[in-house]
């Protein structure tokens, strides 16, 4: 499919990649906690656990087995609902972060209506799982394809490489400054790095700081404390936000 057939990526107001950050490690955090280990922001891993899943009789097989389907399943249904809207004169990223919400929401109903969650196995454990790995792979797929120039929200092994690449060239960088002062090219890749830095390191904190939260909500006050996280991802799609983006459409 050509990248002209898709909705163009445009510029976020800066403080949304480190909040869906945030989302991504909050409610990671969360499922680790409440539904046996599963990490539903990243899908690396379940490429491990479905192979496990096949050759060891262990709980919550059906839930692992699933897991990368829905994943993917989750990136179509984004990406179609992105080029409809976009056909439509309307917002992308409002409708996609709306998509999202919705399914936070039924997510965290899921999480309420069979807690305490005790057997890996029960149905209900299987549909909040399946509906959190979707959420987050719709958040996955609506960083990549609709926001300029952002890292990935999600998976943090590639951001934390990229920023141990950025700050070794940084500061070699900064020593060849030292020496050379008047040397534009040093200066032109000093700035690259400290500019890259800048935009990772918020998505990073915020992962980190959504982890940490997520835990101590769940530890606190077990599933009510995805509401939580609920109220905060859907502040992301407000009639205010969809109206800005049409603005900068025109």
């Amino acid at each position: 499919m050509s990248e002209a057939f898709l909705p163009a990526p445009r510029p976020v107001p800066a403080a949304i990649p480190p909040l869906l950050g945030f989302t991504a490690g909050f409610v990671d955090a969360c499922t680790a906690l409440a539904l046996f280990g599963l990490f539903v922001a990243q899908v690396t891993g379940s490429f491990v656990l479905a192979a496990v899943a096949f050759v060891t009789n262990e709980q919550g097989a059906v839930t692992k087995v699933l897991a990368i389907p829905v994943f993917l399943l989750a990136a179509v249904v984004t990406t179609a609902l992105a080029v409809l809207v976009e056909r439509r004169g309307r917002a992308a990223i409002a409708w996609a972060l709306g998509l999202e919400c919705a399914v936070l929401t039924s997510f965290l109903a899921a999480v309420l209506i069979g807690a305490p969650l005790s057997d890996p196995n029960a149905a209900v454990v299987v549909v909040a799982s399946l509906l959190g790995l979707f959420a987050m792979g719709t958040q996955s797929a609506t960083v990549r394809l609709l926001m300029r120039r952002v890292a990935s929200t999600n998976v943090m092994t590639t951001n934390t490489t990229q920023i141990a690449i950025d700050a070794t060239e940084l500061v070699l960088a900064w020593q060849a400054g030292r020496r050379a002062p008047a040397d534009a090219a040093v200066a032109a890749t000093y700035a690259a790095a400290r500019a890259r830095l800048a935009h990772l390191f918020p998505i990073m904190l915020g992962f980190l700081l959504g982890t940490a939260s997520g835990t101590f909500a769940y530890v606190e006050t077990g599933a009510w404390g995805l509401v939580l996280r609920r109220s905060r991802s859907c502040g992301a799609f407000s009639p205010g936000r969809a109206r800005d983006e049409r603005a900068d459409r025109r």
